[in-house]
């Protein structure tokens, strides 16, 4: 339960957006800061976890192991080819949608879940990606940032997981506040 309140004063001290600013990256730390420095990589990451526990059985371990994978691979491709457009409302619509699943009482086909996961999954490490060719030390800062992503993931998990059965409307009520925040950034990107 600790983890949840720190996930959440996390939440709430991170600003709108602020993970994209070309600021100093250079190892591991700043790769483990960077999704906690803005509010779309915290809530993206944080609801990919708690979607999953939402929906228990193997989806807890398997749609953030899809998102991990993609983000990695999509950190891959913003290093290569910097300057593809439509990222930053790929990242806020991954926001909107994600709060959406959560807040919605049906589930999605397997295939269409993991798409959806994996396409999230590379906007959101394309932008860890652009920024990683500055960085003094690639590898150690996208270590980094999988490390910390592990950890929202987890964190959502354990809400999702642990408030799915009595606390149903909580958990949507949370998904549309997560979706509302989507829509905020996406309105505003």
């Amino acid at each position: 339960m600790k983890r949840n309140y720190i996930t959440l004063t996390l939440l709430f001290i991170s600003t709108a957006a602020s993970a994209h600013t070309s600021h100093d990256v250079s190892g591991f730390a700043s790769g483990f800061a960077h999704p906690f420095s803005g509010m779309d990589h915290l809530l993206a990451m944080l609801a990919v976890g708690l979607w999953a526990g939402q929906l228990g059985g193997q989806r807890i371990w398997q749609l953030p192991a899809t998102f991990m994978l993609m983000l990695a691979g999509g950190a891959f491709i913003g290093m290569m080819v910097p300057s593809l457009t439509l990222i930053e409302p790929g990242i806020a619509a991954s926001v909107l949608i994600l709060g959406l699943l959560i807040a919605s009482p049906t589930k999605l086909a397997l295939p269409l879940s993991f798409a959806l996961t994996a396409a999230f999954g590379i906007f959101h490490g394309y932008a860890h990606g652009t920024e990683m060719p500055s960085a003094a030390a690639p590898l150690v800062y996208a270590a980094g940032f999988l490390l910390a992503t592990a950890s929202l993931h987890v964190s959502g998990i354990f809400m999702g997981n642990a408030l799915r059965e009595r606390f149903v409307r909580w958990v949507q009520v949370v998904g549309m506040g997560i979706a509302a925040m989507g829509a905020w950034m996406l309105v505003t990107v």
